[in-house]
């Protein structure tokens, strides 16, 4: 398939391009207007009380030090998703620089002037407001500027709760292995955060006079961009759909709904972590899936019938560089042990036991080869290091975890793992560029995502897992000399969900029966 261009990237994604920087500028200004409003008057009450002003500072630099992605997790039990964890988040990162500079250029005030100031009769909102901010204007501005910068970049992560914004082609990008969309997401991003800081800067050489008189039109400002996020995050349809980044660019996702069924679901984009209890506590009505995860039986979710079979199931399996299989002779046959011995339910009571009964990977892993009869104490060797990783959802902790005790027992090899990698495009980098030896894959991300073969091509393999199975492991021999072991015996494939009981009060059981609701009047 011919690499398409940057620039016919963006020709063709030119309208949600100009929605995503709508949306990350709604959610960068609504934020930073907020934080003026909340850290100016903590800046000017902590240099007027001194005692509460360490304690102030203190809890403003603790809650910058948290995670973005944390902060916004703890957001969402409190706060749901969309534009309001995501915007809370927001003004809490962009406190500290506000309410910091704002005291330190208040304090940095020459005492003389002050003096002189009272001796003119000023009361202290006259000294305030004539003396001191004035003053102390550029310094507070500084903080401003650094806020808003911060402020942009932070705001890619709010597609994470589905809130929208540059973000969506970032995470999308890294998802389906596509460099044009990350830079679509990437660039726009930079460019917004260089111009904000240059306007602010204008506005701090203006003068304080000029910047009182924007008082009168930032209520204004405040309601057009509000308006304008909120009509570019609006769902049109009588159902809120929710899908990952990765699902929205894969014709065996929401390319194949638009496609087959002519099902547009106007869905927002939301992180895998989030999205099940989304629909869980009815924030979202429909979601994508897998069909081997825990939380469909956890969440008391319904699978509709994917009536016109556009969602093939594909096999999983390590896939592993052959020049790493020389290195380490005795892995092939170790990592081969666990072929065959996962069914679909399997897969699906490990992952409800990672992600309802909250159990550890380490638990389920050695559980598992317990009742397989495969687990061995570790040999505790020192023959060489082998470095495992995974993306970042749990069926893939549980896997990276089985793998290790397996090889532990039965090798004198050292395991390394380095979980967590994000999307398909990480880890395959990573295993490319010997960040890591192997990691689980499944053979419809092999073909669609990283071999991106043609729609013939598609069509034609994808008419059995075997039939994929077998190509993809010739291509990735020939293309990249990585070998795809023995699958592990289930298969995963993409899936559209509801509540259970939703589904049954709308009668929906297949995607033909919501593409009729959803086109009902």
């Amino acid at each position: 398939m011919t690499n398409q261009s940057f620039w016919t990237f963006i020709a063709e994604q030119q309208e949600k391009l100009g929605t995503q920087i709508i949306q990350h500028l709604g959610l960068t200004f609504l934020s930073l207007l907020l934080a003026v409003f909340v850290g100016l008057p903590l800046g000017i009450l902590i240099a007027r009380k001194q005692k509460i002003s360490s304690s102030v500072l203190g809890i403003a630099g603790v809650l910058q030090t948290i995670p973005s992605i944390a902060l916004l997790g703890f957001m969402i039990p409190v706060l749901g998703i969309g534009a309001a964890p995501a915007i809370a988040a927001l003004l809490i990162y962009a406190l500290l620089p506000i309410i910091r500079n704002t005291y330190t250029g208040i304090k940095g005030v020459d005492p003389a002037v002050i003096e002189a100031a009272k001796a003119m009769g000023m009361n202290k909102k006259q000294m305030l407001l004539k003396v001191e901010l004035p003053l102390a204007m550029p310094v507070i501005i500084a903080g401003i500027r650094t806020a808003a910068v911060i402020n942009v970049g932070v705001a890619t992560l709010a597609s994470f709760v589905a809130a929208g914004g540059l973000g969506e082609f970032i995470f999308g990008g890294i998802s389906l292995n596509n460099t044009n969309m990350i830079l679509a997401g990437a660039i726009p991003a930079a460019l917004l955060a260089i111009i904000l800081d240059q306007m602010i800067a204008l506005l701090q050489r203006s003068g304080y006079q000029k910047f009182r008189k924007l008082w009168y039109i930032v209520p204004l400002v405040l309601v057009i961009v509000g308006a304008a996020y909120w009509l570019t995050t609006g769902s049109e349809n009588k159902l809120k759909a929710g899908f990952t980044p990765e699902f929205m660019g894969r014709q065996d996702g929401d390319l194949g709904l638009r496609s087959v069924y002519g099902l547009n679901a106007h869905p927002k984009v939301v992180n895998d972590a989030v999205m099940y209890k989304a629909a869980y506590e009815n924030k979202l009505d429909l979601i994508s899936g897998y069909s081997t995860d825990g939380r469909i039986k956890a969440f008391d979710l319904y699978v509709l019938e994917d009536d016109k079979k556009i969602f093939p199931p594909y096999f999983a399996a390590p896939i592993i560089k052959t020049k790493t299989l020389q290195k380490f002779p005795d892995l092939e046959k170790t990592l081969n042990l666990l072929a065959g011995q996962f069914s679909d339910a399997v897969m699906t009571d490990l992952n409800y036991r990672a992600d309802y009964l909250h159990q550890t990977p380490e638990k389920i892993a050695k559980d598992f080869l317990l009742k397989t009869k495969l687990y061995k104490i570790s040999r505790q060797g020192n023959a060489g290091t082998v470095r495992i990783g995974s993306k970042i959802f749990g069926e893939q902790y549980i896997l990276t975890e089985i793998y290790k005790m397996l090889i532990e027992g039965y090798t004198d090899y050292k395991v390394e793992t380095k979980t967590g990698l994000g999307g398909t495009k990480i880890c395959f980098d990573a295993l490319l560029n010997d960040g890591i030896d192997f990691y689980p894959e499944y053979t419809g991300t092999g073909l669609l995502v990283l071999l991106k073969p043609t729609e013939q091509t598609i069509h034609t393999v994808t008419q059995s897992p075997e039939k994929t199975y077998r190509y993809v492991s010739e291509e990735f021999q020939k293309q990249y000399g990585i070998q795809w072991l023995q699958p592990l015996g289930f298969n995963n494939s993409y899936a559209l969900m509801m509540r259970k009981k939703q589904a049954a009060e709308l009668h929906i059981k297949n995607i033909s029966d919501l593409k009729k609701y959803l086109d009902s009047e």
